[in-house]
């Protein structure tokens, strides 16, 4: 399987092309050509990873590819980066987040569905060990009440606002608490910001904390039962790039997306929500 990656500066490039290429932990997917041109940054990227092709264009990389992974920093440069690939029926990974408004992300939906290319997006917190443990213990506790999800996000972020890291509680939360997502509420404390809606029957409440010069908050997420508290701090470990990574080289091979289309929705609609709170 050849994969082309469109914005190369997210560190999560570097881990695929580690797990593909150098460590071949991939089966038969491997990074052949990577969009950007021969920047410093692609070229020791290519020297890494042995990758055959630099292309100037994202569009450049169709008929080299099989399958493409977008990973701009800014969620707002996904749409147009990721819908000429869906027309030609490419499945497509967009790294975190999908998009940066409800608008973007409905059309590159919207794309898949039309050319039935698969399509996934998330937040590599999602496919976290400590997650899906938390998951677990929390399903023999019965249906959640309450879903808590905390974790560092800068709404004056330069890469889309708060949609660049608030997207991991964000996704983590909505995991946990599936269903349709009802009103957002938004409120500031602070330099913090607290976001809350149901989801299905249950109440989320998300916690976003600007990080400081001297360090951040961890990601941590706690699920309220009738009868039992199930709650962990969700560690990023040195390989969290890869169990999301493997997600999409399964979709890639099935044509079977992980996650429902209107799951990759959800966190968008919420981030929306948020963003127009503090920015407004």
């Amino acid at each position: 399987m050849r994969i082309g990656i469109v914005g190369t500066h997210n560190s999560h490039v570097d881990h695929i092309v580690e797990h593909l290429n150098v460590r071949a932990l991939g089966g038969d997917a491997r990074v052949v050509a990577l969009s950007g041109g021969a920047s410093e940054r692609n070229e020791l990227l290519r020297a890494r990873g042995g990758i055959e092709r630099l292309v100037d264009a994202p569009g450049d990389l169709l008929g080299l590819v099989d399958a493409v992974v977008v990973a701009d920093r800014d969620g707002g440069a996904h749409r147009a980066h990721t819908v000429p690939f869906l027309r030609e029926g490419l499945p497509v990974f967009v790294d975190k987040p999908l998009a940066c408004t409800v608008a973007d992300a409905e059309a590159v939906v919207a794309a898949a569905r039309e050319h039935e290319a698969p399509l996934t997006s998330y937040s590599a917190v999602r496919w976290l060990p400590d997650t899906d443990a938390l998951a677990a213990e929390a399903a023999g506790h019965g249906a959640a009440q309450i879903v808590v999800a905390s974790g560092p996000a800068d709404p004056g972020g330069p890469y889309g606002g708060v949609f660049y890291y608030g997207i991991h509680p964000v996704d983590t939360a909505l995991r946990l608490a599936p269903g349709p997502l009802g009103d957002i509420r938004v409120e500031c404390s602070g330099a913090a910001v607290t976001a809350t809606a149901l989801a299905g029957s249950t109440r989320v409440v998300v916690n976003l904390v600007p990080p400081t010069e001297t360090g951040q908050i961890p990601f941590h997420a706690m699920v309220v039962s009738r009868e039992a508290v199930a709650q962990r701090t969700l560690t990023v470990g040195g390989q969290y790039v890869v169990p999301g990574l493997e997600a999409f080289l399964t979709m890639a091979r099935t044509g079977r997306p992980p996650l429902a289309y209107d799951d990759l929705l959800r966190p968008i609609r919420f981030l929306e929500a948020v963003a127009g709170a503090v920015q407004g």
